[in-house]
């Protein structure tokens, strides 16, 4: 089975352009069904065993997930990834099979982030100047990370991916590559602009061209784990929920953004978002309120 996985991730990487990151989870996910039928089978898995595979095998898969503890998101993932394999052999291999088609994908529970306040976010400028200490360049640094994903609702990956060439000259706006080497283009709002000009003014490092925005203390690209920790720091220091995190960031943009008045089409452009119904989730965090509002004005909702 070696040669068709090794030509599968060769599809992935080269014709689909998938990141190695997502390769990987492909990869990972398919080798777990295949454990899992030597298990059942107690033989090698062949290829005959592959497209002969029929419904009891997959759904005996997917409960011996569940034993695991593995959550239905991860098993909705690998399903998924089966899926796009089997596809795959069909196109390029003329090896059929019915039965995964017939398989349902597990539901798996929506759950909403949550925005950060505003009050908050400004809390964390005076905060990690406090963190950072004599660091001044560093608190520079955490501040135009922190402002440059709430001010133009960033992944992290999208945030660490940006060069000093991409701020030049202080464009209006950014052209971003999100997931599956999607562009978009992102406004920048001057308050951006200002506090990356103070971190890349103080900073202790060349200013080419090429170069990372956001660099470590050691002068490396700054890594998503890096990121990650500074807002970790902010809320064990500001004593904040446990949902404030990098994403927190992005997801308090979107909302602030509904809020305001911008629609759901523009809202999607933003964020990159793929599917419209991805972008939807944030009408329920605002019909919240909307609810809220209702419940405590309207005359029958008080009694």
């Amino acid at each position: 089975m070696n040669e068709y996985i090794d030509a599968f991730t060769d599809y992935l990487l080269n014709t689909k352009q998938y990141s190695d990151h997502t390769v990987t989870a492909y990869t990972t996910d398919i080798c777990d069904l295949f454990d899992f039928m030597r298990k059942f089978t107690d033989v090698q898995v062949r290829i005959a065993d592959v497209s002969g595979a029929d419904t009891l095998l997959f759904r005996s898969w997917l409960a011996d997930r569940a034993r695991r503890n593995l959550s239905a998101k991860s098993t909705a993932r690998a399903l998924s990834s089966v899926r796009t394999f089997y596809k795959w052999l069909a196109k390029y291999k003329h090896i059929q099979n019915e039965a995964i088609g017939l398989i349902s994908t597990p539901k798996i529970p929506r759950k909403l982030s949550k925005a950060i306040e505003t009050t908050d976010i400004s809390d964390m400028h005076t905060a990690i100047r406090s963190i950072d200490g004599v660091e001044t360049w560093v608190a520079a640094r955490d501040w135009a990370l922190v402002v440059l994903i709430f001010g133009c609702g960033l992944r992290i990956s999208e945030a660490l991916s940006l060069t000093n060439a991409d701020i030049a000259g202080h464009p209006e706006s950014l052209c971003i590559l999100g997931k599956g080497n999607k562009e978009r283009i992102v406004p920048v709002l001057p308050a951006v602009y200002k506090a990356l000009d103070k971190y890349i003014n103080i900073r202790p490092f060349s200013n080419m061209p090429d170069d990372p925005l956001f660099r470590s203390v050691r002068g490396l690209p700054m890594s998503p784990r890096m990121a990650e920790k500074v807002i970790e720091n902010l809320r064990h220091y500001l004593q904040l929920p446990d949902y404030v995190t990098p994403h927190a960031l992005r997801h308090t943009f979107a909302t602030s953004l509904l809020s305001g008045g911008a629609d759901l089409r523009s809202l999607q452009e933003l964020l990159g978002h793929s599917s419209l119904s991805t972008t939807q989730l944030y009408t329920r965090v605002n019909m919240s309120e909307v609810i809220k509002a209702y419940n405590q004005a309207h005359p029958l909702a008080k009694k």
